[in-house]
């Protein structure tokens, strides 16, 4: 393609593009924010790389005990004194620069690396497969690796979410493939270099950092390019923006695979079967049919497998069956359509979706599930200049439920904007004649409760504290 791209933004905080820190090299190595879903699996990765590892973050949790129990020495609250003996710090774009600890080990010149950058040290000489989108690459590098680890690969992982079945979203394996969620967020994902780039969709999103969405398709382009030599894109197909990242990356001389249902996709999905909680398709790769089935819901998560697919067999070599026997093993990743349980005959789910495209499709396959009983949907919308770039996107998506309820928007790393709160998506959804409400988290559980009937499905949706409010529902409802 001729058009011309915008620059990509850096962020001038870190070098990402710099070359990658050797994990011997490290020294003893401090992590800030060390409870955090991404944080953490730095944490499991070092420590089982045999690194000295402290960290410290605002609040205890469950998670930072488990790490405490694998050898972390980890602190509530930051203290510049954490930093005795460290010769690394670690931290995320989310970390201000007045933050004690980051603050400190600046003027002590102590070497800061962005997570990106530590994780790159982690993976080492392995190879790399960085799985990157706006929508499903959790579950997509979720598959992959799980689909890895029945066929006896004994992959290397980092995710963003936890295994249902194994419970880490972190490990160091000892096979030869390392699989890496790529977080497309604040352009860090040019750090890893990989040997295989997935790339699930390209669409607008992070509008914050990028400023519109041609410079997120160029950040896209420069991440294909950052594919080792000979190395393979792996590209969705009914994905527009996606497919306008294959041409420009084969303009560019990148190897590139295309999965879908779309025609002329190099590894197609035909005759898709969904039945509520599971899925299957044709999966039609270089002329052989091969059947395909996974048990976790939507059309979506049949292009998740594929793409997992396509990364183990044609990216990473491992025997097609193999793979397919993998993927029907995977039981999902937490807080990805994750079942919280189930009181007087209703369904409470908990899903991270948090962008337009992401909550649309968890609702639509929500509808789907529930049927003809009702479906009730709470969703946090996360961050704010997210809600005010699309509120109404996330209307549309919201649309398909009986009755939804927003919660106040979860902040998480930006200030309040004037004028940005959840009414903007209540709205359009009052507009088009959904039923809407803007409640507190009281409220939402007991409008909940006193409003489902057997048979109805109840799903929260958001990466703030939404999550929490399931258990409380199935209690309202009189679970034991």
């Amino acid at each position: 393609m001729a058009d011309e791209l915008p620059p990509v933004p850096r962020n001038p905080r870190f070098d990402v593009l710099a070359p990658r820190v050797e994990v011997g090299d490290l020294g003893a190595v401090h992590v800030l924010a060390a409870g955090g879903a991404g944080m953490s699996a730095i944490v499991r990765l070092l420590l089982d790389a045999g690194v000295t590892v402290s960290g410290s973050d605002a609040k205890d949790s469950p998670l930072l005990e488990r790490l405490r129990q694998r050898g972390a020495r980890l602190w509530v609250g930051h203290d510049p004194a954490h930093l005795e003996g460290v010769d690394t710090v670690v931290v995320s774009s989310a970390i201000r620069e007045d933050n004690p600890e980051l603050a400190a080990a600046r003027e002590q010149s102590l070497r800061v690396l962005h997570r990106s950058q530590a994780l790159a040290a982690a993976m080492g000489a392995r190879s790399r497969v960085a799985v990157a989108g706006a929508n499903g690459k959790t579950t997509t590098s979720s598959m992959l690796t799980v689909a890895l680890l029945e066929a006896g690969e004994r992959p290397s992982f980092a995710l963003g979410g936890e295994l249902s079945t194994q419970g880490v979203n972190a490990a160091l394996g000892t096979g030869p493939a390392f699989v890496a969620e790529a977080d497309e967020s604040d352009g860090s994902f040019l750090a890893y270099r990989p040997e295989v780039a997935v790339v699930t969709n390209v669409q607008p999103d992070h509008l914050d950092f990028y400023g519109d969405f041609s410079t997120v398709e160029a950040a896209y382009l420069e991440f294909a390019t950052t594919i080792t030599d000979g190395g393979l894109l792996i590209a969705c197909a009914d994905d527009a923006g996606a497919v306008r990242l294959a041409e420009r990356a084969t303009a560019a001389g990148v190897r590139v695979l295309t999965y879908g249902f779309a025609a002329g996709s190099d590894l197609r999905l035909v005759d898709p079967e969904l039945d509520g909680t599971t899925a299957s398709a044709g999966l039609v790769d270089g002329g052989t049919r091969r059947e395909l089935a996974i048990s976790v819901p939507g059309r979506h998560n049949l292009l998740n497998a594929a793409a997992a697919y396509a990364t183990a067999t044609r990216g990473l070599g491992v025997a097609p069956e193999a793979v397919l026997a993998g993927l029907s093993a995977y039981g999902g990743t937490r807080r990805r359509f994750e079942t919280k349980g189930a009181a007087r005959g209703v369904t409470v789910v908990d899903d991270y979706a948090h962008n337009p495209g992401k909550v649309e499709a968890v609702v639509r396959t929500a509808r789907e599930i529930a049927g003809e009983h009702r479906l009730v949907v709470l969703f946090q919308p996360h961050l704010y200049s997210r809600t005010r770039d699309f509120a109404a996107e996330f209307a549309a998506g919201l649309a398909p439920a009986d009755e939804v309820l927003l919660l106040d928007i979860f902040g998480a790393r930006e200030e309040p904007v004037d004028g940005v709160t959840s009414g903007l998506i209540a709205q359009p959804l009052a507009a088009a004649g959904t039923p809407v409400a803007v409640v507190g988290r009281e409220a939402a559980v007991e409008r909940v409760a006193a409003g489902v009937a057997s048979g109805d499905l109840v799903l929260t949706v958001g990466a703030g504290d939404i999550t929490e409010l399931g258990p409380r529902i199935l209690a309202a409802l009189g679970a034991e």
